[in-house]
C-alpha cells in the first residue's frame, strides 16, 4: 500500500511515542480535581510517580485541550512542550531511576466529562459525570489513551456542599473546606488503565449491601427515586454472587458502586468498581416487566474481570472485554430467569445475526472495526459455542487460569486461546477459524444447538416446520398443541408470527387464560380489533405492563372512536417506562381527538412540548419530537429546543433530531419561521441552524 507523506508522519510520530513509553513504567497518581460546571472546565493536579526501565531522553502523557500552569519533576521546574494533545517532558533519564512528576492544569473538555442540568432552574437536576472509554480520559486528566498503561489512581474531589461525589476506589475521606465544598478522598489498591477512571457528581442517596465474599455494594439514587430503588436493583446481589462463583475468581477490587446518570452516551460504563449508567433503567415494579436493570447490572459487573481486571492489547482483541461480558450477563440472567429465558434470549441474538451476516455485513471478531452486534452478541456466542467444544469443566478451569495468570495485565486472543488449550488439552485453531476470524455468523450451527438443548425453542421450529409442509392455517396447528405449551417464550413468539392469523375465539381464549407476556404478543400483534373480543382487549389496560398498556390504547382508540374519552380518562393517571412511553401517547391522542376535554387542550399541549425541553432526558425529548411532528404541534418554544438537540451529546439522539428538523425545513413556510426564531438562539444553535439552512 502506498502511504501519502502526511500520513507517514503522523505513523512515524505514534511510533515514537510509543518507543518513548516502552521505557518508562507510571506506578501512581495522585489526582486532585475541581470541576467548574459555570466554565465546564475542569482545575486539577495530578502527581505521577514513575520508573524508568531505559535510558529515555524525554516522557509524555495524553493531555487534550488542556493549559498547565506548572509542571514540576521531582519538585523542580523542567522544560516541557503541549501541542494541545499530548504534554511532553523533555529530560535525559538514566534506566533504574523513580520519579516524580507533578503537573498542574486547567483542561476544557468538550466530551468525556459531560455537565448536565447546571442552565436550568431545577437544581436537583445538576449533574457532572464522566465517559473514558472511547471518548479518552486524557480530556479531563492527563494521563494515557493507551490501555496497556497501567496505574494506580488515587482521586481527591472537590464539589459544592450538597452534592455527593462518586469514584473508583474507596472512600477514605470527605472533608469540609472553605466556600462551601468538601474534598472526596478515594483510594484505590490496583493498577487499571486511565479509560477506566471516573467522577459523578450530583443529588444522589445511596444504599449499600455486601456481597456473600463481604466485598461492600453500594446502589446510588436520586432522592426522588426513593420508591424505585428495589426494582431497579433487584438480583444485584444475586448476580454479584453468582458472578464469583461461576468465574471463580474473588472479585477483584475494594468494593463495587453504582450510579445513574441523566443522559448518558450508552446503557453503562464498567469503570473499575464504579459503574456509570442511564437512568432509564430506573424503573418501578411495572416497568420492571418490560424494562430492567438485569442484563446491564450484570454485563456491567463482569466487566470487572473481563476488561478492568485483564484488558485488550488493542482493538482486534475487543472480542475478550465485550463478547465475555454479554456471555456472563446472559448466564446471570438464565440463573434468575430460568433456562428457557435463556436460550430463548440467544435464539433472538442469533436471528439477529443471521439477519446481519445474510446481508453481506458480517464481521470477524478480530475486526477492531467491527460493530457492537459483532463484538457483543456474536462474541457472547462464541464463548457458548467454546464452552460446547471443551466441556463445562475444562472451560471453567481455561477461564480461571486465564484470569488468574494476567491479572492486572494487558492479553491478546492469542493467550486466553492458548490458556483454553491448556485447559482441555484440545487444539482449537479449527474453532478460532469459524468462530473468531470467519465473517459469517454460522446459524445452521447455533440453530442445532438450541434445538439440541432447549425443549421449547425444538417445538417453536417444529411447529414453524409443520405450519409450513401442511400449507393449512396455523391456527388449526397452533390449537391443536396449545394446551401441551409449558413455555411462555415460546407461546409469545408463536402469537408474534401467526397472532393477525388468529380466530377472535382464539384471542378471546388467550386473553381470558394466558401470561401478562403472552397477552402482550396479541396486543403487538392484532392489526384490528373487533367487537367480538373488544371486551376482552380492554383488559389489557389493566395488565402490569406499560408497553401492553400503550399498544392497546393506540388499538382501542383507533379501533372504537365512541369509546375513545372512555380509554382515556381510564389511562390518563398513567406515565409509563422512564421514557413517558404512555403519558405521551395519551397527551398525542387527547390533542387529537376532537371532543375530549377541549378545555384542557392548551394545558396538555404546553406539557407535550415541555417535554421537549433539555431538562427531560433525550428519550422523552425525542418521544415528545416525533408525536408534536405527526400532529403538526412543533411551535416556536419546541422549534427551539429541537435546534438545540441537534447538537446533542448522545449521537443517536443528535442524528435523530437532525433528521426531524430536515423533514421539518421541507415543509412550506417553516424555513420562514425557523429563521423568526435564529435571534434567540445560542451561538451553537446559530452556527448548526446557518448549516442546515444552507443545504
Amino acid at each position: 500500500m502506498k502511504l501519502c507523506p502526511i500520513f507517514l508522519f503522523f505513523l512515524f510520530g505514534q511510533l515514537v511515542l510509543c518507543q518513548i513509553q516502552d521505557k518508562v513504567d507510571f506506578i501512581k497518581a495522585e489526582v486532585q480535581i475541581e470541576p467548574i460546571p459555570k466554565e465546564k472546565q475542569v482545575n486539577g493536579t495530578v502527581r505521577y510517580e514513575f520508573q524508568v526501565l531505559k535510558d529515555v531522553d524525554s516522557i509524555f502523557l495524553d493531555a487534550v485541550n488542556t493549559e498547565f500552569s506548572s509542571v514540576l519533576l521531582d519538585l523542580k521546574k523542567v522544560k516541557f512542550s503541549n501541542d494541545g494533545k499530548t504534554i511532553s517532558v523533555h529530560k535525559k533519564f538514566r534506566k533504574g531511576g523513580t520519579h516524580f512528576l507533578e503537573l498542574t492544569y486547567t483542561s476544557k473538555p468538550k466530551q468525556t466529562v459531560y455537565f448536565l442540568g447546571w442552565e436550568d432552574k431545577n437544581p436537583s437536576n445538576n449533574q457532572i459525570w464522566t465517559q473514558g472509554q472511547g471518548k479518552y480520559t486524557s480530556h479531563w486528566l492527563p494521563s494515557f489513551d493507551d490501555m496497556n498503561e497501567k496505574v494506580e489512581f488515587d482521586i481527591r474531589i472537590a464539589a459544592k456542599n450538597g452534592l455527593s461525589v462518586f469514584s473508583n476506589g474507596k472512600l477514605v475521606d470527605k472533608n469540609a473546606i472553605k466556600e462551601n465544598k468538601k474534598v472526596w478522598t478515594f483510594n484505590m489498591d490496583k493498577a487499571m488503565s486511565s479509560y477506566l477512571v471516573a467522577f459523578a457528581i450530583g443529588d444522589f442517596e445511596k444504599k449499600t449491601t455486601t456481597s456473600t465474599s463481604k466485598v461492600p455494594i453500594e446502589l446510588y439514587y436520586e432522592p426522588k427515586d426513593s420508591l424505585k430503588v428495589e426494582p431497579t436493583y433487584r438480583y444485584t446481589k444475586e448476580i454479584f454472587d453468582f458472578l464469583e462463583d461461576e468465574i471463580d475468581v474473588p472479585y477483584p477490587w475494594q468494593n463495587y458502586k453504582q450510579i445513574p446518570v441523566q443522559d448518558f452516551l450508552y446503557a453503562g460504563m464498567e469503570n473499575t468498581g464504579a459503574t456509570i449508567f442511564s437512568n432509564t433503567f430506573v424503573v418501578d415494579s411495572v416497568a420492571f416487566t418490560d424494562k430492567n436493570y438485569v442484563n446491564v447490572n450484570a454485563h456491567e459487573m463482569a466487566h470487572q474481570w473481563f476488561g478492568n481486571l485483564v484488558t485488550e492489547q488493542s482493538g482486534e482483541h475487543h472480542w475478550l472485554h465485550e463478547g465475555f461480558a454479554t456471555y456472563y450477563a446472559y448466564l446471570a440472567e438464565k440463573e434468575i430467569f430460568g433456562e428457557d429465558y435463556f436460550y430463548w434470549r440467544l435464539l433472538e441474538t442469533a436471528e439477529a445475526l443471521a439477519n446481519f451476516s445474510g446481508d453481506g455485513n458480517g464481521e470477524a471478531l478480530t475486526n477492531s472495526s467491527a460493530g457492537s452486534l459483532t463484538f457483543y452478541e456474536k462474541g457472547a456466542w462464541a464463548l457458548v459455542m467454546l464452552k460446547e467444544r471443551v466441556g463445562e469443566l475444562n472451560f471453567k478451569l481455561g477461564i480461571k487460569n486465564y484470569l488468574t495468570k494476567y491479572a492486572y495485565q494487558n492479553v491478546t486472543i492469542s493467550d486466553f486461546m492458548w490458556e483454553m488449550e491448556k485447559a482441555s488439552g484440545m487444539k482449537l485453531s479449527d474453532f478460532k477459524e469459524m468462530w473468531l476470524q470467519e465473517s459469517e455468523f454460522s446459524f445452521d450451527k447455533v440453530k442445532d444447538f438450541l434445538i439440541d438443548k432447549s425443549t421449547s425453542v425444538c417445538t417453536y421450529f417444529d411447529i414453524k416446520k409443520a405450519i409450513e409442509k401442511k400449507n393449512t392455517l396455523a391456527e388449526t396447528i397452533l390449537m391443536d398443541r396449545w394446551d401441551a405449551l409449558q413455555s411462555d417464550d415460546l407461546k409469545y413468539h408463536l402469537v408474534l408470527d401467526y397472532g393477525s392469523e388468529l380466530s377472535e375465539d382464539f384471542v378471546k381464549r388467550i386473553l381470558d387464560g394466558e401470561s401478562i407476556r403472552v397477552r402482550q404478543a396479541i396486543a403487538f400483534s392484532l392489526e384490528k380489533v373487533s367487537n367480538q373480543i373488544q371486551n376482552d382487549f380492554e383488559g389489557l389496560l389493566q395488565d402490569k405492563s406499560y408497553k401492553t398498556i400503550e399498544s392497546a390504547l393506540y388499538r382501542l382508540w383507533t379501533d372504537f372512536p365512541n369509546n375513545q374519552k372512555s380509554y382515556l380518562d381510564k389511562t390518563d393517571s398513567i406515565v409509563g417506562l422512564p421514557n413517558k412511553n404512555v403519558r405521551l401517547l395519551w397527551l398525542t391522542l387527547a390533542l387529537v381527538s376532537p371532543e375530549y376535554n377541549t378545555e384542557l387542550k392548551p394545558d396538555y399541549f404546553d406539557e407535550l412540548s415541555g417535554y421537549t425541553s433539555s431538562e427531560h432526558h433525550f428519550e422523552i425529548r425525542l418521544l415528545a419530537f416525533e408525536y408534536l411532528k405527526n400532529i403538526g404541534g412543533l411551535n416556536d418554544e419546541s422549534l427551539r429546543n429541537l435546534v438545540e438537540a441537534c447538537s446533542h451529546h448522545v449521537w443517536h439522539f443528535k442524528k435523530s433530531s437532525r433528521g426531524i428538523l430536515k423533514n421539518f425545513l421541507k415543509g412550506e413556510g417553516n424555513i420562514a419561521r425557523l429563521k423568526s426564531i435564529y435571534p434567540s438562539l445560542g451561538q451553537e444553535q446559530q452556527q448548526y441552524l446557518d448549516k442546515a439552512l444552507s443545504k
